[in-house]
């Protein structure tokens, strides 16, 4: 999955001569906390809604309204943007933004082509879509969760028990984060499984490999196991 495909393509940029009153103004008028800010087309820097509340006259609440629209009409976006934004390729995958946003602690950043024009904004909201959609969710059908040994065919074996039950899957994923040396966690996400027969489904499961838990998102059921 790649950030192209997932990253917000409306994209409200700034100039670094616009005041802080526009910036001010775009945010509201146009919901959006993150601002690429260009200086003859190149980006040089961002803001972000913290920024413009940092720049904001702390003692606010004693000042008049005049005061207030001289203060964010004289300060400029480049007095208060942060330089050398991190950004992120079109073609990096949607793990890689999240890994850059993660490690930079940061919410969001630009998305860059080739000759380093903007293309568009990636977010932890984009991420999340990404995810969700990944996962297969909204199908609400089921998941598994399998602590399986690490060998070739050990996810066959669960997976054809779950078709023989009618159900189609939409996704796998595997990790061997926190599973014990020789094994390897995978989580199953399946939909159309026959309703009468989950409870056989289950005990079948359970006979071939440790399940960690199943989760019917229809009914809004668990089990946990481990």
């Amino acid at each position: 999955m790649l950030v192209k495909d997932w990253m917000t393509k409306k994209v409200v940029t700034l100039e670094v001569t616009d005041s802080l009153q526009h910036a001010i103004n775009l945010m509201m008028e146009d919901h959006v906390s993150m601002f690429p800010v260009l200086e003859e087309g190149k980006l040089v820097g961002i803001v972000t809604d913290r920024d413009l509340k940092r720049a904001s006259p702390s003692d606010m609440a004693r000042l008049d309204i005049q005061q207030i629209i001289y203060h964010v009409s004289r300060v400029e976006v480049g007095a208060i943007m942060s330089r050398y934004p991190i950004t992120v390729p079109l073609n990096w995958t949607v793990e890689e933004a999240a890994e850059i946003l993660m490690t930079n602690k940061i919410s969001g950043c630009p998305v860059i082509d080739e000759k380093g024009e903007i293309r568009g904004l990636i977010t932890k909201s984009d991420l999340f879509k990404a995810l969700i959609a990944l996962s297969g969710l909204s199908h609400r059908g089921f998941q598994f969760g399998f602590l399986l040994e690490d060998h070739p065919g050990s996810i066959k074996v669960v997976t054809d028990i779950i078709r023989k039950y009618g159900a189609r899957l939409c996704s796998i994923l595997s990790s061997y984060e926190k599973a014990p040396q020789g094994f390897r966690n995978v989580y199953i996400r399946a939909f159309d499984v026959e309703r009468e027969k989950v409870a056989e489904l289950e005990a079948e499961l359970k006979s071939k490999a440790k399940m960690l838990y199943m989760v019917d998102h229809r009914e809004n059921t668990r089990k946990i196991y481990e």
